[in-house]
C-alpha cells in the first residue's frame, strides 16, 4: 500500500468513527444503553479513531522509511480495525453474541501491525 494511499484510508476511517460515535452518542444512545451495549460500541469507536490516526501517522513515516514491514502493518492496521471494530458495531447492533468470538482476531492484527510497525522502522536506514 502506499503511503499515499495509507492516509487516505486513516482520514477516511477517522471520519467514519467520528459519524459513528455521533451517531451513538445521540441516535443509539438509548438502545444501547438498554441493551447494555454502550460501552462495547464506545470501545468500538475508540478503537477505531485510535487505529486511523495510527494509519495516518504511518503514512508519513513510509514517505521517509522503506521496508516491506511497514507495508505489512498497513495492511495490518486496516484489517485489524475492520474486523475488531466491524464486528463490535454489528455486534451492538444484531445482539448476535458469537461475533464476540471474531473481535480477539482484528486484536491480533492490531497487535501485530504495532509490532510490523516497530521492526520495520528499525530496519529502515
Amino acid at each position: 500500500m502506499t503511503s499515499k494511499l495509507i492516509i487516505i484510508i486513516g482520514s477516511i476511517s477517522g471520519a467514519i468513527s467520528v459519524v459513528l460515535g455521533a451517531f451513538g452518542a445521540h441516535a443509539l444512545k438509548d438502545s444501547l444503553t438498554a441493551s447494555g451495549r454502550l460501552e462495547t460500541y464506545e470501545t468500538a469507536v475508540k478503537y477505531q479513531m485510535y487505529h486511523s490516526l495510527a494509519m495516518i501517522l504511518l503514512g508519513i513515516l513510509m514517505i521517509h522509511f522503506q521496508h516491506r514491514f511497514l507495508n505489512y502493518a498497513s495492511y495490518s492496521f486496516l484489517i485489524g480495525t475492520i474486523i475488531f471494530s466491524g464486528s463490535l458495531y454489528v455486534l451492538c447492533a444484531t445482539g448476535i453474541t458469537k461475533l464476540g468470538a471474531i473481535t480477539p482476531i482484528g486484536g491480533l492484527f492490531l497487535i501485530a501491525a504495532w509490532v510490523l510497525l516497530a521492526i520495520g522502522v528499525g530496519k529502515a536506514a
